[in-house]
């Protein structure tokens, strides 16, 4: 008797953890996104976020509490949950979707890395001349509307990381791609942009996204990236 009444209030516990995370999941994010360039939809980090958090919160929810309030437990614990899990999702998905649309004619690639992070992909002929470290003039525009999103989001930390080609000494390369970082980083800063939140580094000639053997592949690689992180 005791084993047939476990087992009904076990079955009665996770009906109500499933309804949680659903209710959690569909109450705290606009499920479905669709990327402006691609056009393709795609689910949220809102709601993935919202989904992990609450199944994480109802197990912890139901473990934590007394064996008749166990189902209450759960779903409070979704709740809670959810709404941790979400935070940042829906903090960068905004944040994505600004810089879309800031950046959506620049030449600019945005790029989504997972449900907290975003990266800029700036390639080298919008950003400086060969062989140079000072910003080309017509991309100060496109570094004014990115740091007009990293002014408002202000909770996202920055990494700017540049990067060149093959062409000179492994040596010269590493210099001149942490000066490219420097100045990007330098010029947000002047901006704006707190400068606690902004840590550069310079990769030189490593990481190619492209051969090195045509002028195509070698601007591509002549780049600067930045990482933007979430945090709550």
């Amino acid at each position: 008797m005791d084993t047939c009444a476990g087992s009904l209030e076990y079955v009665t516990i996770m009906k109500k953890l499933t309804i949680a995370v659903v209710l959690a999941a569909t109450t705290l994010a606009g499920c479905q996104t669709t990327d402006p360039y691609t056009r393709d939809s795609k689910t949220s980090s809102t709601a993935t976020g919202a989904g992990i958090g609450a199944l994480a919160g109802a197990v912890l929810g139901a473990a934590v509490s007394s064996k008749k309030d166990r189902g209450r437990g759960a779903l409070t614990g979704a709740l809670v949950g959810g709404a941790v899990g979400g935070g940042v999702g829906y903090y960068m998905d905004q944040q994505e979707a600004l810089l879309r649309q800031e950046l959506e004619t620049t030449g600019v690639r945005v790029e989504r890395v997972g449900k907290d992070s975003i990266r800029l992909i700036m390639p080298g002929n919008v950003t400086f001349a060969t062989g140079a470290d000072r910003l080309q003039p017509r991309f100060h525009r496109t570094l004014d509307s990115v740091t007009r999103v990293l002014t408002e989001f202000d909770r996202s930390l920055i990494e700017v990381a540049g990067y060149t080609d093959s062409v000179g000494s492994f040596e010269s390369n590493q210099q001149l791609s942490e000066r490219r970082a420097f100045s990007v980083a330098d010029y947000m800063i002047g901006q704006g942009v707190r400068s606690a939140r902004v840590s550069t580094h310079g990769y030189g000639e490593r990481y190619p996204v492209a051969g090195n053997d045509v002028e195509a592949g070698r601007q591509q690689n002549r780049r600067v990236e930045l990482s933007i992180r979430g945090q709550i």
